[in-house]
C-alpha cells in the first residue's frame, strides 16, 4: 500500500504540462511575487519563480498555451521565453556576463563611469576645506549623468512596473535617488544652496540646516554607485554560484564516432555530432575518450574514470555487457558502446535536470519572504510620507524630515529576502551534483532538518546486493537446475545469483545444461516465485513459502537451512511434488566502507537501524559487522512502511534510505527518503535526495551538506529581516544618512551571496 503523497501522487504531479521560462527584468522579490501572482491568475496554472535562476516553473493544463503563460508574464511588465525542452537545462545567467536591464550596455562599464564621476561629488560633500567657490555646480555637472544615466537600469524597471501597477525594490531606488537629486536642483536653482561661498559638512545623520542651503548630490550618486555596485557583485556570485553546475553539463561530447554497415574490421567509422546520435547506434569509445552517452558495453574492455559525475575517485572496470554512462572518460581499453539513452533521457541530462529542478524550488521560509515582499514596498512607501510629515509636524527643519523620509525609501529596498533561499540552494545543490549528491529541493532540506533515525535497507544499500551462490546441498540432481531455470524468469539479485551459479557450473557436480523453458511463471513481492519446468509445478523462495505451497522439507535439508542462515546467508529452497528437493546459501557482501558510514552517522547524532526483509539470522550477521545494534528482519513492504509510521508516532524524524521497489513506499512515507542512483526508478523518484554513488558514506555527505545549506538558508533570511526590522527604526529617527543607508542596504544582498558562496567549500569525508 502506497500512503498518499507517495509513488501514485508523484507520476500523477508528473502527467501535468510544465514548462521552464527564462524571465528578464526581475530585480527583487516583490518583481518575483508579481510574476507568480500574474502566472497564477491563469486557470489550473501553478508557477514558482527564482530570482537566483531567473527563471519560472510552471505546470499548466492543455486548456493553457505557453503563448498566454509569455503573455502573462508579459503583462506584469517582465519578459519570457519557454526554455526548449530538448536542451539541458543551464541557467542563464549563471552561463555568461549579463548585460544590464537597460540592454547594451553592459553592467561594469556603468559602475565604471559611475564610480569615476561620483568619487569627486562625495569627496567634496565629505572634506569643506576643499569646498571651493562654486564647488556644488561641478557637483551637479558630474552627479547628474550618475543619477540619470547610472542609474537608468533601475529607473526603467520602476518606469516598466509603475506602467503595469506594480511597486518594486527599483520604486524605492528611484524615489529616494530621484527624490535626492531633484531636491538638489531645487534648492540650486531656486534656493540658497546655488549661492557662492556654500559649505556642507557630511554626517552619518540628518542634517540641522536651512532646507533651501542643503543639496544631496552626494546621496543621489552615492546611492546609485553603491546600488551598482551591489548588483554588480551579486551577479558575478550568482554566476560563480553555478559553476558546479555548468562544470557538470560540459562534460558531454560534443561529437561521437559510430559504427555503420558491418562488424568488426568492416565496420565503417562515420563522427557525427552528439545531437545525431540515436538509440541502438553502436559508437566507438578509444583510450582516454568521453563516453558519448549512455550504453552498453558491447566490446572491449576499460577503467571508467566517473569522478567528474559521481566523485568518486577509483575508477570502474568495464566489460561486455556492463553499462556505462555518458560523459564518463574511458581509460586504458577501447570499448564498443550500444547507446540506450541519448539526449534528454541521459543521465547526465536527468541530473541537470534535478538539481535545476531544485534550484526554482521555494522552502516555506523563503514563500513566506517573497508574500512580505509583495506588500513591504508599499508599506515602506508610506512609512516614508509619515516620517516625513511627523519630522515637520515636530518643529524640526524640512531638510531633516526629508532626508529621513529619504533613507527610509533607500534602506528598506528588500533585495536580500529575494535572494536568502535560491542563492543558497544554487551553490548547495550544485556543490552536491558535483558529488553526486542530487537534492530535489529546499522541501528536503527543510525535510532533513532534525532527523534523528537513519532506517537502512540491507540488500543493495549497507550490502553491495551483488549475491553470489555459496552451499548447495540437494536431494535430487536436478534441483539446482530446475531452480535455475525457473529464477531465469525473475530479476531478484537472489535470482540472479542462482542462474549465474547454475549457468558457470561454479559448484562441483552442478549440472551446467542449457536452462530450461518456464511457463506460468508468478512472482510474490517478498518470498518467492512459481512456475512450471519440465512438466513439473516448481516453487522456488523462502523456506516459509515452499511450505506454504505444500513442500515439506526433510531433516537434512532443514539442517542446511540452520547451517545457512547462522552463517549470515539467505537460504533459499526450491521444491516440487510436496517436497523441498534443495538449499541453496546466497550470500551478499556488505560494502566497503559501510562501517566506517555507520560510525560517521553516529557521530552527527543519528541512530542507524536495519530495516530487511530477510531473514534475522542474516541482517543480525551484516548488522553486527558494520555496527548497527537495532535490527528488524523478515518484513514485507508494507511492514517497511508500518515500521517506518511506528517510529514516527514514537516521536522520530526519519530517514530512509534504500535502492529497490520495495523501499518506494517507506522512502515516500518517511521525514527524508534517500536513494541509492543505482537503485530502481520507482524509489529514486520516492526519493528526497538521490545517492550517484551507492555507497553508504554518501548518505552521511547528504544529511550534512542539507544541514549546511538549510543552515546558510535560514541565516540568509534571519539577517535579512533583522537588518530591514533594524535598519527601517534607524533611518526614521534620523540615525542615518541616506547615503550610508545605501550602502548598507546594497552590501545586505552581497553579505547574502557571499555567505551563501561558503557552501562550495563542503567536501565530502
Amino acid at each position: 500500500m502506497i500512503p498518499p503523497g507517495g509513488i501514485i501522487d508523484r507520476v500523477a504531479d508528473a502527467s501535468e504540462n510544465t514548462a521552464t521560462l527564462d524571465i528578464a527584468g526581475m530585480t527583487c522579490a516583490s518583481c518575483v511575487a508579481r510574476v507568480e501572482k500574474r502566472l497564477q491568475r491563469l486557470d489550473g496554472v501553478t508557477a514558482e519563480v527564482n530570482l537566483a535562476t531567473e527563471r519560472a516553473r510552471v505546470s499548466y493544463p492543455d486548456a493553457v498555451s505557453p503563448d498566454q503563460l509569455i503573455a502573462a508574464v508579459e503583462s506584469a511588465g517582465y519578459s519570457a521565453a519557454v526554455v526548449p525542452e530538448r536542451r539541458i537545462p543551464v541557467p542563464e545567467s549563471t552561463m555568461h556576463d549579463h548585460d544590464d536591464s537597460a540592454g547594451s550596455t553592459p553592467l561594469v562599464f556603468r559602475l565604471i563611469v559611475s564610480t569615476l564621476l561620483a568619487i569627486p561629488v562625495v569627496v567634496l560633500a565629505m572634506v569643506p576645506a576643499w569646498q571651493f567657490a562654486n564647488w556644488q555646480w561641478l557637483s551637479l555637472t558630474l552627479a547628474a549623468p550618475v543619477v540619470v544615466w547610472g542609474g537608468y537600469p533601475f529607473h526603467r524597471a520602476t518606469w516598466l512596473n509603475l506602467r503595469h501597477g506594480s511597486l518594486t525594490m527599483d520604486t524605492l531606488i528611484t524615489m529616494g535617488t530621484g527624490a535626492a537629486f531633484l531636491w538638489s536642483l531645487w534648492a540650486l536653482f531656486f534656493g540658497m544652496a546655488g549661492m557662492p561661498g556654500l559649505t556642507h559638512e557630511f554626517s552619518l545623520f540628518t542634517p540641522n540646516a536651512d532646507p533651501t542651503g542643503a543639496i544631496y548630490l552626494e546621496v543621489a550618486a552615492g546611492v546609485t554607485v553603491f546600488l551598482l555596485l551591489g548588483r554588480y557583485i551579486e551577479q558575478r556570485s550568482k554566476r560563480s554560484a553555478g559553476r558546479a553546475l555548468r562544470a557538470l553539463l560540459e562534460l558531454g561530447a560534443k561529437d561521437v564516432t559510430v559504427l555503420r554497415e558491418g562488424k568488426g574490421a568492416d565496420a565503417v567509422q562515420v563522427t557525427i555530432p552528439i545531437d545525431e546520435l540515436a538509440v541502438g547506434d553502436r559508437f566507438l569509445v578509444r583510450p582516454g575518450g568521453t563516453i558519448a552517452t549512455d550504453g552498453i558495453v558491447e566490446s572491449g574492455s576499460a577503467s571508467v574514470d566517473v569522478s567528474m559525475l559521481t566523485g568518486e575517485s577509483v575508477p570502474v572496470d568495464v566489460r561486455e555487457g556492463d553499462s556505462v554512462t555518458g560523459a564518463t572518460i574511458a581509460g586504458g581499453g577501447r570499448l564498443v558502446v550500444r547507446a540506450t539513452r541519448v539526449g534528454t533521457d541521459t543521465k547526465l541530462a536527468q541530473m541537470a535536470r534535478l538539481v535545476e529542478s531544485a534550484q526554482l524550488g521555494k522552502g516555506r521560509a523563503q514563500r513566506l519572504a517573497d508574500q512580505i515582499s509583495a506588500v513591504f514596498v508599499p508599506l515602506v512607501i508610506v512609512l516614508a510620507v509619515i516620517v516625513l510629515v511627523a519630522w515637520v509636524l515636530t518643529g524640526n527643519p524640512l531638510s531633516s524630515g526629508f532626508t529621513a523620509a529619504v533613507a527610509v525609501l533607500i534602506i528598506a529596498c528588500p533585495c536580500a529576502l529575494g535572494l536568502a533561499t535560491p542563492v543558497a540552494l544554487l551553490v548547495g545543490t550544485s556543490r552536491g551534483a558535483q558529488f553526486g549528491i542530487l537534492i530535489t529541493g529546499p522541501e528536503a532540506l527543510e525535510h532533513a532538518h532534525g532527523i534523528d533515525v537513519v532506517v537502512l535497507d540491507k540488500t543493495g544499500t549497507v550490502t553491495t546486493g551483488t549475491m553470489t551462490l555459496g552451499t548447495v546441498t540437494t536431494t535430487d540432481q536436478a534441483a539446482l537446475h530446475i531452480a535455475a531455470s525457473l529464477e531465469a524468469a525473475s530479476e531478484h539479485p537472489i535470482a540472479r545469483a542462482i542462474v549465474a551459479g547454475a549457468v558457470a557450473g561454479a559448484v562441483a557436480g552442478a549440472d551446467d545444461s542449457p536452462l530450461s523453458p518456464v511457463t506460468e511463471f508468478v512472482s510474490t513481492s517478498g518470498l518467492g516465485v512459481t512456475g512450471t519446468v519440465d512438466g513439473l509445478r516448481v516453487v522456488v523462495g523462502r523456506p516459509r513459502f515452499a511450505a506454504e505451497h505444500g513442500c515439506a522439507i526433510d531433516q537434512t535439508l532443514a539442517d542446511a537451512v540452520n547451517a545457512a542462515e547462522s552463517a549470515g546467508a539467505t537460504a533459499v529452497v526450491v521444491g516440487w511434488e510436496g517436497r523441498v528437493r534443495g538449499v541453496f546459501a546466497i550470500a551478499d557482501s556488505v560494502k566497503p566502507g559501510a562501517s566506517a558510514a555507520i560510525d560517521r552517522l553516529r557521530r552527527l547524532g543519528l541512530t542507524p537501524v536495519l530495516l530487511t526483509g530477510d531473514n534475522a539470522r542474516a541482517a543480525n550477521a551484516v548488522a553486527a559487522e558494520v555496527g548497527i545494534e537495532r535490527v528488524v528482519a523478515g518484513v514485507l513492504p508494507e511492514q517497511k512502511v508500518e515500521e517506518i509510521r511506528r517510529l514516527q508516532a514514537a516521536g522520530s524524524r526519519v530517514a530512509m534510505v534504500g535502492d529497490g521497489v520495495n523501499d518506494a513506499a517507506a522512502l515516500a512515507t518517511a521525514d527524508l527518503g534517500i536513494a541509492m542512483g543505482s537503485g530502481t526508478d520507482a524509489a529514486i523518484s520516492a526519493a528526497d535526495i538521490t545517492l550517484v554513488r551507492s555507497e553508504l558514506g554518501g548518505v552521511a555527505d547528504a544529511v550534512e551538506l542539507s544541514g549546511r545549506t538549510l543552515g546558510t538558508i535560514r541565516g540568509n533570511l534571519f539577517w535579512a529581516f533583522a537588518y530591514n526590522v533594524a535598519a527601517l527604526p534607524l533611518a526614521a529617527l534620523g540615525l542615518l544618512n541616506p547615503m550610508v543607508a545605501g550602502a548598507a542596504m546594497a552590501f545586505s544582498s552581497v553579505f547574502v551571496v557571499l555567505n551563501s558562496l561558503r557552501l562550495r567549500s563542503f567536501t565530502p569525508r
